[in-house]
């Protein structure tokens, strides 16, 4: 997109969160950095006005839409327009597509009863609070991920995010190079047991793409090597935040206990019109 373009979306953005006191998630990073050779946002204007919106996010070859209609011009069709037209595009072999929308979205929910997908599952953006944590006494070791550590990551997908494994190839492959983000693998006794990815961007401190192998999990290793990384970021002064992908809030309380609230959610419902 061009600057006259994210200059629109992000006007059309700012109305929308306005009306329903909502964060939309519009993923800027991937949008500042689209290919010039691929089809993925859908523009409708009126009057030269862009009043609807609506992105597709490519994760290997799991898709994710996320959109926005000015709620002047909502109940005319515009969303469906937009959508059906990216629907057409996204490829034969996608395994999943998630249509997000944000909790609390009264709009969004009406649209969503229109097209009846599944509810998948909820994604709880959180923010540091300032807590008192003390460093693990024994701690896990965070060294810099290299590109021999391409197999690991590709396997931590596989497990902990629900790729299949030529998603999580490709998706592995398309993400690299951006010098604001940093990935770490979380060592054991030198072994590769998990990954952390770390994206700065002018005061904020972003936590990613966590993740630790299942046999690893509830030994205590992910909230050490989670502490160590807020801890060393909280020098900065920054925001802190992350996402967290959930079935229910139990799954929070490890964010929880090393100082994060929740302060948006994002819901996903997968659509079901795969091969129509």
């Amino acid at each position: 997109m061009d600057k006259q373009q994210l200059t629109a979306v992000k006007t059309l953005q700012d109305i929308c969160e306005k009306e329903e006191g909502i964060q939309l998630k519009l993923n800027w990073e991937m949008l500042k950095a689209r290919s010039e050779n691929k089809q993925l946002d859908y523009f409708h204007y009126e009057n030269e006005v862009l009043v609807g919106f609506l992105a597709i996010y490519g994760f290997g070859n799991e898709y994710e839409i996320c959109g926005m209609v000015h709620p002047s011009f909502r109940g005319r069709g515009v969303f469906t327009e937009l959508f059906d037209k990216a629907v057409a595009v996204i490829p034969a072999n996608a395994t999943k597509i998630l249509i997000n929308a944000p909790a609390k979205s009264e709009s969004a929910k009406k649209w969503l009863d229109t097209k009846a997908p599944d509810y998948s599952f909820s994604e709880y953006q959180m923010k540091w609070e300032s807590t008192k944590l003390d460093l693990p006494k024994e701690r896990v070791q965070l060294r810099r991920a290299t590109s021999v550590d391409t197999e690991t990551r590709i396997q931590l997908d596989v497990a902990c995010f629900g790729f299949d494994e030529a998603g999580a190839r490709e998706f592995n492959s398309t993400n690299n190079g951006n010098e604001r983000k940093t990935f770490y693998i979380i060592e054991v006794n030198r072994e590769s047991i998990g990954k952390i990815g770390l994206m700065r961007d002018e005061n904020e401190s972003y936590i990613y793409g966590f993740a630790v192998f299942p046999k690893f999990q509830g030994k205590g290793y992910g909230k050490n090597a989670l502490i160590q990384m807020v801890l060393a970021e909280q020098e900065s002064d920054g925001i802190i935040l992350l996402e967290v992908a959930a079935e229910n809030r139990h799954a929070l309380k490890l964010y929880e206990d090393c100082g994060f609230r929740s302060y948006e959610v994002q819901d996903y419902y997968r659509y079901n019109g795969l091969g129509k």
